[in-house]
């Protein structure tokens, strides 16, 4: 559930009219609703409140500093990819024992601030990663707390893009190499194993993955403890989905009733990475129409957004579902929402059934909270949008609109190009 509704023929955000937001930061702009945040925060906290367990949002999804203290300020710890991201939610306020680092590439520089800030654990994704890992933090005169990300080559049944946990996607160990991984992390002096990683996809929309998943993971679990290798967190990752069009993914609640079958008698803590369900539907693009054009079998809406500003349509054919801020008798139209970039491939809908609006109304992208701002780009020399947080009746500008001299920023031009 969301807090974006019609009241009478006008969209709200929360108690706040959405044509209010518009004419005060203009479009494109992004809005987010902090009561469908905590809300949905909350769904994850109290579906676990019975079992030890840290929730790590997922900084990816959205990372604005504002989001991030929001959640932080509901308890919520992060999951991060980035030395960028660690900066931004230590920043927010989220304490680094509440941190864990996963990603492929993590070059020297980010492990050495990362251990220097005190972060709960690495995700290691690599032999190679391992060692290197136990190298700086021995010049650092520390011990580096890591968790081996576990590949289980489960079929998440997603889009191949966000699918993780298979044997072709690159990310994680093999499940079958694990046991000798842990092994020789057990001989490295700078390495303190802290638990067992594994993430495998993301908009998954059934619990059968993630129990086969944790199926898997918990023999190996029971191998380690065998061979006295103590395992104390479990991160099962994120990827619950969310309802984009007709999806019907589980409520957090049947998720975590499936999942602690398993976890029954097991006296770790669970480690949670909630990103996309959290942020998702918690937020929405506002767009102009700029124009209207009649092609030979649909229309073209032209607004002022563009897949510079919301990518997943390009990248992955994802469908938002598009309506007019402003709810009126309209007859239905077959249409492409495109924007004014150069590509034929800059398009938020394509084909879409859709009612049939006026140059110059509004329309609202909805689900596009999760994945948006975080994605956006300066392509064609586009300012990136602002961002606005409604809290019941107020409103709060957590993002300016760029500027044309915010697209030069960090540029220099040489001296002979001066003369």
């Amino acid at each position: 559930m969301h807090y974006f509704r019609y009241i009478g023929n006008e969209l709200y955000a929360e108690e706040v009219p959405v044509n209010d937001l518009i004419r005060t930061y203009g479009t494109p702009l992004y809005v987010y609703s902090y009561r469908t945040l905590e809300r949905h925060y909350r769904a994850y906290a109290d579906a676990f409140k019975d079992f030890p367990h840290i929730i790590c949002y997922a900084a990816k999804a959205n990372s604005n500093g504002a989001i991030l203290r929001a959640l932080g300020r509901l308890g919520s710890g992060a999951d991060v990819v980035s030395a960028g991201e660690l900066y931004r939610v230590l920043k927010a306020g989220i304490p680094a024992r509440k941190i864990v680092y996963a990603g492929v590439g993590k070059t020297d520089e980010e492990i050495t601030y990362a251990i220097k800030k005190g972060i709960l654990m690495f995700n290691i994704e690599s032999d190679q990663e391992l060692f290197r890992i136990n190298e700086l933090a021995g010049s650092l005169s520390r011990r580096a707390p890591i968790a081996l990300r576990i590949n289980p080559d489960i079929d998440p049944e997603t889009h191949p893009y966000i699918s993780t946990g298979l044997k072709k996607n690159k990310f994680g160990i093999p499940i079958e190499d694990a046991l000798q991984y842990y092994r020789e992390a057990k001989r490295m002096k700078n390495i303190r194993i802290m638990g067992v990683h594994k993430h495998i996809g993301s908009q998954i929309t059934q619990v059968r993955p993630f129990v086969d998943a944790l199926e898997r993971v918990l023999v190996l679990v029971d191998s380690l403890m065998a061979e006295g290798i103590d395992i104390r967190y479990l991160d099962l990752g994120g990827g619950l989905g969310i309802r984009y069009n007709e999806e019907d993914p589980p409520h957090p609640r049947e998720f975590a009733r499936a999942l602690k079958k398993l976890l029954r008698k097991r006296t770790f803590t669970i480690i949670l990475e909630p990103g996309r369900s959290i942020i998702g539907n918690a937020g929405i693009l506002l767009t102009k129409v700029l124009y209207t054009k009649k092609g030979v079998d649909r229309e073209f809406l032209i607004v002022d957004a563009a897949m510079n500003d919301l990518m997943r349509p390009t990248l992955y054919d994802a469908y938002h579902h598009i309506i007019p801020v402003q709810k009126r008798r309209r007859r239905k139209t077959v249409a492409d929402v495109v924007g004014p970039i150069c590509e034929s491939g800059d398009f938020l809908a394509r084909q879409r059934e859709m009612p049939a609006v006026r140059q110059g109304e509004y329309l609202a992208v909805m689900s596009a909270g999760a994945y948006g701002f975080s994605m956006s780009s300066n392509y064609n020399s586009r300012p990136r949008p602002a961002e606005v947080l409604v809290n019941g009746k107020d409103h709060y500008l957590i993002r300016k609109r760029e500027t044309m001299r915010d697209l030069m920023r960090g540029e220099a031009i040489p001296e002979f190009l001066r003369k």
